[in-house]
Order: structure tokens, then C-alpha cells, then sequence
């Protein structure tokens, strides 16, 4: 009756002892499931700025790409010979600046 009562004790001493780890291994989990949910919402965040970011700038390289062509078309340097030589030199190019 000792031996018995005696094991039963190891088994609910052990039973609490795996229902404590287990709780704790559950926290565990639920604390990295947190924190990678936390990293996921930041990246979608900045990812979601960086697009908007792209976005400007793509606007503005359009807008940039524009004024340059309107630019080329009337810069006095295109029409230069200067466009003839293979390697500018700048007395050549300061004869083509508007003075």
C-alpha cells in the first residue's frame, strides 16, 4: 500500500511537472509567434513606404526626363561641333557657352 501510494505521488508529481513545461513551452511558442507577426507588420510597413517611394521617384525621373528632352532641344551645346569631336576640349566647349 506504501510502494503504491508512493508511486502515485511520482506520477502526479511528474504530471504537474510535464503540465508546467508544456505551459511553458506553449508561452514560448506564442511569444516567437508574437514577435514574428511584430517583424511582419514592420516589413510590410516599410515595404509599403519604400513603394510610395518608388513611386516619387519614378515620377520624378519622368518629369526630369521630360525637361531634359525639352532642354535638348534648344541647348546651344547640341548644335555646337563640339558634337563631332570624340573627346570634348574645353576651349572648344567654352566656345559654344552663350557669353
Amino acid at each position: 500500500v506504501f510502494q503504491s501510494h508512493e508511486e502515485d505521488d511520482r506520477k502526479v508529481r511528474r504530471r504537474e511537472k510535464n503540465r508546467v513545461a508544456a505551459q511553458r513551452s506553449r508561452k514560448k511558442q506564442t511569444q516567437k509567434a508574437d514577435k514574428l507577426h511584430e517583424e511582419y507588420e514592420s516589413l510590410e510597413q516599410e515595404n509599403t513606404s519604400l513603394k510610395r517611394e518608388i513611386g516619387k521617384l519614378t515620377d520624378e525621373m519622368k518629369h526630369l526626363s521630360e525637361v531634359l528632352k525639352d532642354h535638348e532641344k534648344i541647348c546651344p551645346l547640341l548644335h555646337c561641333t563640339m558634337n563631332f569631336v570624340t573627346i570634348p576640349r574645353p576651349d572648344s566647349l567654352a566656345s559654344c557657352l552663350p557669353r
